[in-house]
């Protein structure tokens, strides 16, 4: 998408939790939402935001859904505020 969606959802406290679980490693809808004390539905639209913003992947194992970082778009924003910042990229 583009970086205004990627901001969009990075505003968000429980998207970016979700994303620090998902460094460690891939989890289930299920798992990730254990973790939190918002309703199911709640965990999944943040899922869908993250999603669409291509900060996260899924793939389908059986009935289950896993999700995982996609590090390529956190890697293209941080260069995009290194920038900002002025520092170079050597």
């Amino acid at each position: 998408m583009g970086l205004q969606s990627t901001i969009k959802a990075l505003s968000d406290p429980i998207r970016r939790e979700i994303l620090e679980m998902l460094k460690v490693t891939r989890l289930s809808a299920g798992e990730i939402s254990n973790r939190f004390s918002v309703s199911g539905a709640a965990i999944s639209k943040h899922l869908s935001i993250l999603k669409d913003a291509d900060l996260i992947r899924d793939t389908r194992e059986g009935k289950y859904i896993y999700y995982e970082l996609n590090a390529s778009v956190l890697e293209e924003v941080m260069l995009w505020l290194s920038g900002l910042k002025g520092e170079k990229n050597d």
